[in-house]
C-alpha cells in the first residue's frame, strides 16, 4: 500500500506541476489574429488593431508577430507622443523584414505604427498593454522583480485589469484537481 501511495503521490504532483507550468508559457500573438492583417484598415474601422489588442492578455515573455510585405510597409515602435502624432522620425525600433517578431520584455504599454506614408493616420497603428509580473505569474509563487515600464519619463504604467477571474478560475481548478486526487489517494 505504501508503494502505491508513493506512486500516486508522485504522479499527482507531476500533473499539478505540469499544469502550473503550462499556465505561464510564453505565447506568440499574430497581430490582428491573421497573417495579412497588418495593412490599412477599412476607412470606417480606424481602431481595428486596438480593438483586437484590448481583447488579448499579453504577458512578459510573449512575442508579437507581424506578417506583411516588407517592400511596401514596416513596423515602427515609438513612444506614446509619436504614436498619437504618427511621427516616425524618432523611433525606438524599425522593422521592415515582412516577418517581424518583438518580444515583450517589460510590463506596460508598447506603441507601434506603420512606417508607410499615410497608413498610421488612417488607423494602421496599435497599442499593446503587457500585464505586470504580479498579475501574470500569480499562481507560480514567484516574486516579481521591479521592471521599467516605458522609455519616456512622461509615460505611466498601464493600469492592470480590475478582474483576473479567468486566471483565478484556471488556478483554482488546477489546485482543486490536485488536492482532489491527493485526497482520493489518501483515502485508499
Amino acid at each position: 500500500m505504501a508503494a502505491s501511495f508513493t506512486r500516486a503521490f508522485v504522479g499527482t504532483s507531476m500533473v499539478v506541476l505540469l499544469s502550473l507550468v503550462s499556465v505561464s508559457e510564453a505565447r506568440d500573438h499574430l497581430i490582428g489574429g491573421k497573417t495579412d492583417s497588418w495593412q490599412m484598415p477599412p476607412s470606417k474601422s480606424t481602431d481595428t488593431f486596438n480593438r483586437w489588442s484590448s481583447k488579448t492578455r499579453f504577458l512578459i515573455g510573449d512575442s508579437l508577430v507581424w506578417k506583411y510585405d516588407g517592400s511596401k510597409d514596416s513596423v515602427v515602435q515609438v513612444n506614446k507622443k509619436d504614436y498619437v502624432n504618427c511621427n516616425v522620425t524618432s523611433p525606438i525600433a524599425v522593422h521592415n523584414d515582412g516577418n517581424t517578431v518583438v518580444e515583450l520584455d517589460h510590463s506596460g504599454p508598447y506603441y507601434f505604427i506603420s512606417g508607410a506614408q499615410g497608413h498610421c493616420e488612417k488607423g494602421q497603428k496599435i497599442i499593446v498593454v503587457v500585464l505586470s509580473e504580479k498579475h501574470s505569474r500569480r499562481f507560480m509563487g514567484v516574486s516579481p522583480a521591479p521592471t521599467p515600464y516605458g522609455n519616456d519619463e512622461n509615460e505611466s504604467p498601464a493600469l492592470a485589469p480590475t478582474s483576473n477571474a479567468h486566471g483565478l478560475v484556471k488556478g483554482g481548478l488546477v489546485a482543486t484537481f490536485g488536492f482532489g486526487v491527493l485526497s482520493f489517494v489518501l483515502m485508499m
